[in-house]
């Protein structure tokens, strides 16, 4: 899957939230540690509810702006459904993984602010904006709930 247009690009964050879920909960059922495990437990149940909220703008967008196409865009390949995941949360600590976990959800942020920024229609802008929106709303949920598990 190479990524030409919006449509494109928000399969593929779908596809890397839904991805992140199932390796963070794969984590969370091989941890001995109860409270990192209650972490990667919740961080995958948010990333399933990031990926279906994704998946609402492939349906509910502009057509225009799903069929815009991205220029100056870097190459992301796409996630195999089969994929295994990488079990390296088992190793970190609880600091690490959520700095972890943000420094991914800011890079998608980023990538939907960029977009904004560049958008030749306003349909296609205003896809960029909600997206970035959704992101950066999302995370902030997370940093509470992180937040109050810390104080546990």
């Amino acid at each position: 899957m190479e990524i030409k247009t919006f449509a494109d690009l928000i399969e593929w964050t779908r596809q890397m939230h839904e991805h992140h879920a199932r390796c963070l909960k794969e984590s969370a059922a091989l941890n001995s540690n109860d409270r990192i495990s209650a972490l990667l437990e919740y961080l995958g149940s948010h990333e399933d509810l990031l990926a279906r909220e994704v998946a609402e703008y492939q349906t509910q967008a502009d057509s225009k702006a799903m069929q815009t196409r991205l220029y100056d865009y870097g190459v992301h390949k796409p996630v195999e459904k089969n994929r295994t995941c990488d079990l390296h949360y088992n190793n970190k600590s609880f600091d690490e993984i959520s700095r972890e976990i943000f420094a991914f959800h800011d890079r998608v942020i980023e990538l939907y602010d960029s977009l904004a920024g560049k958008a030749e229609i306003p349909e296609a802008k205003e896809l960029a904006e909600n997206l970035k929106d959704l992101e950066e709303h999302e995370s902030m949920r997370m940093a509470g709930s992180i937040g109050r598990m810390q104080d546990l």
